[in-house]
């Protein structure tokens, strides 16, 4: 060797040294001063372009791997790190090249598969990137990185029980990669074993006390556990690590969103937006929390924000929607709504109870149903075995609902409860609403045998408890109606699962056995736009309580704001329910009967200042729009009979509302359409025999209110007939309604016991 030559090799292996040591400036250095007397030296261009990777400067990583290879084009190393430094640079297809070259070389080379696999996976063509780890994993078993990759692309397919397998594993080859747990966990969110993701996020902290992004997603793990002060607390460590971070505050806003705590939640997304104004979680969730608290436009505005930052979120769309429906802002309507439902048949998911109020398709319904269940409630394991035992006595019913205290639900349901033969059925509630101790509260805890206060618990917790309790019959009174909790159902929570009362509609979940109906609700023929079989029974599907109070006060016109004079029509319904089409059949009503006026309640300020505009949009004195405050049921029962005729809104009618007003002896008009929601009225007045309003199309609607209002001794001689059949029509037959729905309860029960599957049933009635 020649003296030059010894002195390159000592300064080569002097540089090696210093970069074996982490002396990276030093050994980059001697590396360079070698560089400038061999520009050809092979390992120096190589170590040194190896460097440049560790100090994060990839392009002259790049240029020096690539006058590496005008010296050796076929070296493998160097062309596995040409392909690091591209991608580096985010420039995936050259990778690819480059580790295909190496591996036409040496197909035997694990890391040059593991490296493909990531340019395929940073590509988006995860299914390539699994055969490219796989591959790897082939060469190399104990390749923990690999491992770890492999489960990433696994889950991006959501092949999520694969995922997993990946994840653990990595974990066993090195059970101290905080990554690992941490992905671990996600994968177990992803299947909805919370309890178990804690832990896995639990040990990724005690790693990596400092991973915000583990304490960021346990905190929306204990969300889903109804441990809300725990997420919180990881919601304030994962704040404290990344204070400029949105991510945390936007979490933590939907955490007091979802405790009701609005005005804490508002702050938290307004610090979020602040550091992010296009966050569009934070601007949709935001708006979601205004329209709570009834600003409504604040609300639109933020909706607006949310939709500019994401057009493409379809459930935005639906909720301005909905916004602008309780706002009665109808701008842009008949086009807002057509793009939500292009989307929704699509496949696209927005939650279907925004769109019962405009949407009169019973299929798009059902399709809205189904695309929200897959995407949000898919049908998940059971979290225990069902137990065993003889077959009791007694079938073992069990109601879920978050409206067991002074809501329309409980004033519906509980004579029900109270009624229920206790020789056959042993009733269960399963409470997750507010622990209200009100008199409905205490009156429902009376009428069942066992009253469980499930707020706290998850719905895998509470599908257990169930299941554990051998609860035959699952009944849900909710559906998709505000604080739900369809994922106890997917679960099943019970051999049987019924919807009832709650929903009106489909709720689209495949584990929904039954749907309480009546031959109104969903006529012969009309089944294919539900999911569940559906149980007929013999008169309408809503229950009442004959105990519903009416206070005694005589309310005069004048103490409710109405003329002295003159017909009053009114419709009590939320406003998100009038269309413009059904204020179209109002006005013209109002116009044709002189001197009278239709009483609202007012739900908001914006919605009645609306409706008025409106109104004079249409030639109508906005001032023959008269707006009743909220007031408490009993008062509000009894100030309907300063009414004359209730005018129904369609395609959703009036449900628990009609009821009322028949219950306090006030005719209702209605005009049924196609889906469920379109026809309760119609159930309910063939159930106290009040056909003559039932209209069949709109234009009758119309005739029959201005021709009423021109006869009053027809329109009393309707008030009479209500008086007369309001206690012996079935419709608030209480006990007679209970015996038929005991018989659907135990018709599917013995259905089931027998070994078939749900089918279509009808309940005869009686004698």
């Amino acid at each position: 060797m020649s003296t030059t030559a010894a002195r390159g090799e000592d300064a080569f292996q002097r540089a090696l040294t210093l970069h074996q040591q982490g002396r990276l400036e030093e050994a980059d250095s001697l590396y360079a001063e070698l560089l400038q007397r061999q520009p050809a030296h092979l390992q120096a261009l190589h170590l040194s372009g190896i460097i440049a990777l560790q100090m994060n400067r990839p392009r002259r990583a790049l240029a020096l791997f690539g006058e590496a290879l005008r010296v050796d084009p076929r070296c493998v190393p160097l062309l596995v790190n040409q392909g690091n430094a591209l991608q580096q640079l985010a420039q995936h297809e050259p990778a690819m090249r480059s580790f295909d070259a190496a591996l036409a070389l040496d197909p035997h080379l694990a890391e040059a598969h593991f490296n493909r696999g990531n340019a395929l996976r940073d590509l988006g063509r995860y299914t390539e990137a699994v055969a490219g780890y796989q591959a790897a994993l082939a060469l190399k078993p104990a390749y923990a990185d690999a491992h770890i990759n492999h489960g990433l692309s696994l889950a991006r397919l959501g092949r999520h029980g694969e995922a997993l397998a990946s994840y653990e594993r990595a974990i066993a080859l090195r059970g101290d990669c905080a990554d690992a747990h941490y992905n671990r966990g996600n994968e177990l969110r992803e299947l909805g074993r919370f309890e178990d993701a804690v832990g896995a996020y639990d040990r990724a902290l005690a790693i990596a006390p400092g991973f915000a992004d583990a304490h960021l997603n346990r905190g929306t793990v204990l969300v889903e556990l109804r441990r809300h002060s725990d997420a919180l607390a990881s919601f304030e460590r994962a704040i404290a690590l990344r204070p400029n971070d949105a991510e945390g505050y936007f979490n933590r806003g939907a955490a007091l969103q979802y405790i009701g705590d609005f005005e804490a939640a508002l702050a938290s997304y307004g610090t979020a937006l602040a550091i992010n104004p296009d966050h569009d979680g934070a601007l949709g969730n935001r708006a979601g929390a205004l329209r709570e608290l009834e600003q409504l436009e604040a609300a639109l505005a933020s909706y607006d924000r949310a939709i500019a930052c994401r057009p493409d979120r379809i459930d935005l769309h639906a909720d301005r929607l909905h916004t602008r429906m309780q706002a009665c802002d109808w701008r842009d309507l008949a086009s807002d709504a057509a793009r939500v439902a292009a989307r929704i048949e699509s496949r696209a998911a927005a939650n279907p109870f925004g769109i019962l109020a405009w949407c009169g398709s019973a299929a798009l319904q059902r399709s809205a149903a189904e695309n929200w269940v897959e995407g949000k409630f898919p049908a998940m394991p059971a979290p225990g075995p069902a137990a065993k035992g003889p077959r009791p006595q007694r079938v073992r019913l069990g109601y879920f609902s978050s409206d067991l205290h002074e809501h329309a639900t409980a004033y519906l349901i509980a004579e029900l409860l109270e009624l229920h033969d206790r020789s056959r059925f042993e009733v269960t509630a399963f409470s997750f609403g507010p622990d209200s101790m009100g008199q409905m509260r205490r009156r429902l805890q009376a009428a069942c045998e066992h009253f469980v206060d499930v707020s706290g618990q998850s719905d895998e917790a509470v599908a257990l408890m169930t299941r554990n309790s051998s609860i035959d019959i699952a009944v849900d009174l909710k559906g998709f109606t505000r604080d739900a909790r369809m994922g106890i159902f997917a679960r099943r929570a019970a051999p049987l699962q019924v919807s009832y009362l709650g929903w009106p509609g489909t709720t689209g979940a495949p584990y929904m056995d039954y749907l309480i109906a009546d031959s109104t609700l969903v006529p012969q023929g009309n089944q294919a736009s539900f999911c569940e079989k559906i149980v007929y029974l013999p008169h309408s599907y809503q229950v009442n309580d004959r105990k519903r109070v009416i206070a005694d006060r005589q309310f005069d016109r004048a103490a409710l704001g109405l003329p002295p004079t003159g017909l009053v029509f009114c419709c009590f319904n939320n406003s998100y329910k009038i269309t413009p089409a059904v204020l179209d059949l109002w006005m013209r009503i109002l116009r044709r009967v002189d001197g009278s006026v239709l009483w609202l309640v007012e739900h908001s300020a914006l919605a009645a200042r609306n409706l008025r505009r409106e109104a004079a949009l249409r030639a109508v004195d906005p001032g023959r729009l008269i707006f009743a405050p909220r007031m408490d049921l009993p008062l509000h029962l009894a100030r309907q009979r300063a009414a004359d005729l209730f005018l129904d809104t369609f395609p959703c009618n009036a449900h628990t509302t009609a009821s009322d007003a028949l219950w306090a002896g006030l005719p209702l008009l209605t005009c049924p359409g196609e889906p469920f929601a379109a026809r309760v009225a119609a159930s309910l007045l063939s159930a106290i025999d009040l056909p003559e309003l039932i209209a069949a199309t709109p234009l009758e609607y119309e005739e029959i209110a201005v021709r009423l209002a021109a006869d009053p001794s027809a329109l009393a001689g309707i008030r009479q007939k209500l008086a007369r059949n309001r206690l012996a029509a079935p419709l608030f037959d209480t006990p007679r309604y209970a015996r038929h729905l005991e018989a659907a309860y135990l018709k599917m029960y013995e259905r089931h016991r027998s070994g078939l599957p749900p089918a279509d049933l009808q309940v005869e009635c009686e004698a």
